[in-house]
């Protein structure tokens, strides 16, 4: 199925965007138990045209969350499991000689859907990660001298475990700059995990998951993400966390251009999913850390590791701003 153009897509009123948001949010939230946060970014993310990292220890729902997400829309979905042997063809796809017509075909790979699973990203050679790159940020990719573009909606939702070093590479800056976010789940309430107990004693909820949205509703709702309105006060309060994150002394490297157009594009769509059409200051205070942390390095931890004292720093920035009124 070929995705509509830009011009072809309806536009929502504010009552559509709030049903088919309220829908799609209670959806995954049925089968997610107690992650409103994690569920939040996670939508926030896909409506702005962003990937996500989910990031945390095993069994807390990171691929529950991915699948989720996936099942709620009515478009195609794949996993890729992420071993040391994988390699980028096994991503993207591979030239097949045909004997019958003496040409080769190209046989896509899995990267082709809408919505991607890349499990345990960081068990598999920068080499084969690379291979995400160009479809992450231009939504296309190249396989022998080819270009071939991917179906809009598209999402890349990737999980790691970041206490497990044995067997595991990890993810350069570049691969982590094309996330849009980076989330960690966390263990649940006490309430909350039992009653994952109770709904899972008849087998997976997620198995029988519908969807709630169709490509095309996701496809206008990031349509309308696009048209909430940002005021100069709040885009100078943006860039004054951006420039703050470069200019401070404990942080070697900090947000790129390209990480304040990732944090503006991903306050407009919170503001969407909040049920307005304009972002306020506490959008882009909420979405600092998610969207920050990951893409600066600093001088106490380790280049690509502990985003936590990351998000500390950026806290500290965020106390010595001035917020716009």
């Amino acid at each position: 199925m070929t995705a509509p153009l830009a011009a072809e897509i309806t536009a929502l009123s504010p009552e559509e965007v709030a049903t088919k948001l309220s829908r799609l949010i209670e959806n995954v939230a049925s089968v997610v138990l107690g992650k409103p946060r994690a569920i939040e970014l996670a939508i926030v993310a896909l409506l702005a045209e962003g990937h996500v990292l989910i990031e945390d220890v095993p069994g807390v729902g990171k691929t529950l969350l991915a699948r989720a997400l996936a099942a709620s829309i009515d478009c195609s979905f794949r996993r890729i499991q992420f071993t040391p042997d994988l390699l980028p063809s096994d991503i993207l796809g591979s030239s097949i000689y045909n004997a019958g017509s003496g040409e080769f075909i190209f046989k896509p790979g899995p990267i082709f859907a809408n919505v991607i699973l890349a499990d345990e990203i960081n068990r598999t050679t920068p080499r084969t990660q690379s291979a995400l790159l160009e479809a992450m940020s231009d939504g296309q990719v190249s396989v022998e001298g080819k270009t071939f573009p991917l179906e809009k909606p598209f999402i890349v939702l990737a999980t790691q475990n970041p206490h497990e070093f044995e067997g595991t590479y990890v993810l350069p800056e570049s691969q982590l700059d094309r996330f849009m976010m980076r989330i960690s789940m966390g263990y649940p309430e006490r309430s909350e995990e039992k009653r994952v107990l109770t709904s899972h004693r008849t087998g997976e909820p997620v198995e029988s998951l519908q969807s709630v949205l169709t490509s095309e509703d996701v496809l206008a709702l990031q349509a309308a993400v696009r048209r909430v309105h940002v005021e100069e006060p709040i885009a100078d309060y943006l860039l004054d966390i951006v420039h703050a994150t470069r200019e401070t002394n404990e942080l070697h490297v900090g947000v790129s251009t390209r990480g304040a157009l990732t944090l503006y594009r991903a306050a407009q769509s919170l503001a969407l999913v909040s049920r307005r059409n304009y972002v306020t200051p506490d959008d882009v205070k909420h979405l600092a850390k998610p969207v920050l942390a990951h893409r600066v390095v600093g001088k106490s931890f380790l280049q690509a590791g502990e985003f936590g004292a990351a998000e500390k720093i950026i806290d500290t920035l965020l106390g010595k701003m001035r917020v716009p009124t």
